[in-house]
């Protein structure tokens, strides 16, 4: 196996994009990650493309060839890759593990989503749709739904109140005021939050993420082709992927997602990492009591006890482990195909030192979830090969 480098990343704006369609959009961060990187479009053996719904969300589907005409990729073989919310770290592996075996030394991935051109309504029909349509979908149960179970049990059994899943939407929001790139760019304080209007209880409108349109993209590897034409690689040290039952009665507990801890498990292994190494983390805030449950999964903090762990500040930019340093899903926004992929280009600009928040890190991680916790990805990344 080859080591893998990122040497190239691209965001669009997150938000409601009225004015871009869905291949804008992706050809945007495209452009924005094969320019980064300094690598010819020529160069690029393949495209992978994360995306969860293009055909319900904007009627479009076969997205790997649309994006490839539309980014002048002429023959290049183009692979769409659909794991709900993990639809953008299921497609970076995939291209990853092209890269490591061999097989190709450049690969582009792009996450999309465009979210927006449907009603509510139907947005939310979708989005449902990533969960057990017969036994969840079917009876009116959301993913707002799901997740407030998951919140409500977790109180039940440790104590979590409503002001520390409060905490978890104000630090994001506090760590999004900068961020250019970001759907909300505004403070909130508790009390907005725990004022805000229900959504489904215990969960207010504030403890959940948007429905927004965006992509991202990044440009990874082989080693020695990143060492020749780029002076900045971050390269791929460890990735791990989980999967548990779609429905979330069938689990085993509703206050921890397996397919997390066998992930991050995986990731830790290939790495000779553990959470100690980790500098900072970008995770999978779709609703905050997710946030919770992530940094308790992933080994950070000991079970029942990540409500007061952010309470406390220690998920904060200069705390224990610093948390969705650029805001999250709740302050950037959850285009859901590409939230995955972003999540890595900021990790990424953070270990390259170049990032809007000044974090310079050596070892850093994302946990992209799909679904109410189906399925689950994590990648680690640092500047060094691993071999």
């Amino acid at each position: 196996m080859k080591n893998v480098a990122v040497i190239g990343v691209g965001q669009t704006k997150f938000g409601e994009l009225w004015d871009k369609s869905l291949r804008d959009i992706s050809v945007e961060a495209g452009l924005l990650a094969i320019k980064d990187s300094g690598v010819e479009k020529e160069s690029i053996k393949a495209l992978y493309v994360g995306n969860m719904s293009a055909g319900r969300f904007a009627g479009q589907e076969h997205l790997g060839a649309l994006i490839a005409d539309n980014l002048g990729l002429k023959n290049v073989p183009a692979t769409r890759c659909e794991a709900a919310c993990a639809s953008g770290s299921v497609a970076f592996r995939d291209a990853m593990f092209a890269v490591a075996s061999g097989s190709i030394d450049v690969a582009l991935v792009v996450g999309t989503e465009k979210m927006t051109d449907i009603n509510g309504a139907g947005g939310l029909t979708t989005l449902a749709a990533a969960g057990d349509q017969e036994w969840e979908a079917s009876i009116g149960l959301t993913f707002a739904g799901l997740y407030a179970l998951m919140a409500r049990r977790h109180m039940y059994d440790f104590g979590t109140t409503q002001e520390q899943l409060a905490s978890v939407a104000v630090l994001n929001h506090k760590n999004g005021v900068k961020n250019n790139l970001a759907q909300f760019q505004m403070t909130i304080s508790i009390e907005d939050v725990l004022n805000s209007s229900i959504i489904a209880d215990p969960l207010r409108l504030f403890d959940c993420s948007p429905i927004t349109d965006g992509a991202a993209a990044v440009v990874i590897t082989s080693e020695d082709v990143a060492k020749k034409i780029n002076n900045q690689p971050v390269y791929v040290l460890g990735s791990g992927k989980g999967t548990d039952t779609l429905a979330l009665h069938d689990r085993k507990s509703f206050t921890e997602i397996l397919a997390t801890k066998l992930a991050v498990k995986k990731a830790y292994e290939q790495s000779n990492l553990s959470t100690k190494d980790i500098n900072v983390a970008e995770v999978h805030d779709c609703f905050t009591i997710n946030e919770i449950i992530a940094l308790e999964d992933l080994g950070f903090v000991e079970k029942g006890k990540g409500g007061k762990f952010i309470e406390n500040g220690k998920a904060d930019i200069n705390g224990e482990i610093p948390t969705n340093t650029t805001g999250g899903l709740k302050s950037c926004g959850h285009p859901v195909g590409a939230t995955g992929i972003r999540q890595i280009v900021d990790i990424v600009k953070m270990i390259r030192g170049d990032s809007f928040n000044k974090i310079n890190a050596d070892y850093g991680l994302n946990l992209n979830i799909g679904g109410s916790g189906a399925t689950a990805v994590v990648n680690i990344f640092g500047k060094e090969p691993k071999w």
